[in-house]
């Protein structure tokens, strides 16, 4: 059975040596794992391609590590963006049939955030973008980012939603007081970056981006960032004649976003998650260097689905959601 794992991450040394120097400063000071990842996420090549042959894994879908671009200047965001697809490029040309790309992008720009996209897609195989969560407090609902939606639309490319750390003010508010590094744990990894990307994806469901853009398609990791567990609530409360949405609320998340595992592997949320939203919505991913991707395998192996649908999971939904 072919594994393909869609939420895994790289860096570029221009990105990790700018504007992410903060996250490799703090790398760098985890002397047990932090140098490990640094390694990993740099190396798109032979030593990655080893380790999933060891764990099982047939291909990666890679991204742009967090923070990515989206909080930058525009002339920054622009260059960094065209930098990191760069230095991806030449990984996914050498490697055809184990490496795939999602494009950096930056939305700040964006008719620039479009083109580049349509760039990367056309001449050198990129099968979608990544984004990090909001721009400086934008959302993707914003009739702002319209050309860059109506873009991947038109490509019929997938937008891959990452979390992000929520904006200084909602850090301040719901999640200060407490010390480091338990502030940034909640606001993140442990709990923020879920609940910043759940809300990212209603404010676009009600903010009509996918009656306006009815293809589109988002990808959300985590096992649907909490989203799944609240969807009958959402859809109860949030009833077309208020909305004046197209559809049901719950059928955008069943038609137009899909899921990963990320290193989510919890069974409980898997089965809140599969009974949501059916199996034809969900990706595997490791999340990889953070997740174990052995781990994950053996998570995927031990689903209690059928064959079909584990192998809907493990490979078919992305070789057709991302055309490989």
């Amino acid at each position: 059975m072919r594994i393909i794992a869609t939420e895994e991450h790289f860096v570029s040394p221009a990105f990790i040596d700018g504007p992410a120097r903060a996250f490799k400063d703090v790398l760098q000071k985890q002397s047990f794992l932090g140098p490990k990842l640094l390694e990993q996420l740099g190396d798109v090549g032979t030593n990655r391609i080893a380790e999933m042959d060891a764990a099982g894994i047939d291909v990666q879908l890679i991204s742009l590590n967090n923070p990515g671009v989206e909080q930058l200047e525009v002339a920054e965001a622009v260059a960094t963006a065209q930098e990191t697809n760069d230095f991806l490029a030449p990984a996914l040309k050498a490697h055809p049939s184990r490496f795939f790309g999602l494009a950096a992008v930056p939305i700040q720009a964006p008719d620039a955030a479009a083109k580049e996209l349509e760039l990367r897609v056309k001449q050198h195989g990129f099968r979608g973008a990544i984004v990090n969560g909001h721009s400086r407090g934008r959302y993707l609902d914003d009739q702002f980012f319209s050309p860059f939606l109506a873009c991947a639309e038109s490509l019929d490319v997938p937008i891959y939603l990452h979390p992000t750390m929520p904006q200084k003010s909602v850090m301040d508010a719901l999640y200060g007081g407490f010390p480091m590094p338990l502030n940034f744990l909640l606001a993140g990894p442990a709990w923020g970056w879920h609940i910043e990307t759940a809300i990212h994806v209603i404010r676009m469901v009600l903010g009509g981006v996918f009656d306006r853009h009815p293809k589109l398609q988002i990808v959300v990791g985590h096992l649907g960032e909490g989203l799944p567990f609240m969807q009958p609530r959402l859809e109860r409360s949030l009833p077309t004649a208020l909305t004046k949405l197209q559809r049901p609320f719950g059928a955008y998340l069943r038609e137009n976003i899909h899921y990963t595992l990320g290193s989510f592997n919890f069974p409980a949320a898997f089965l809140d998650l599969l009974l949501e939203v059916g199996v034809e919505r969900i990706l595997f991913s490791a999340d990889y260097p953070y997740g174990s991707m052995a781990e994950g395998r053996a998570f995927l192996d031990q689903m209690p689905v059928t064959t079909a649908g584990k192998e809907s999971i493990a490979f078919r939904n992305a070789e057709r959601l991302f055309k490989l």
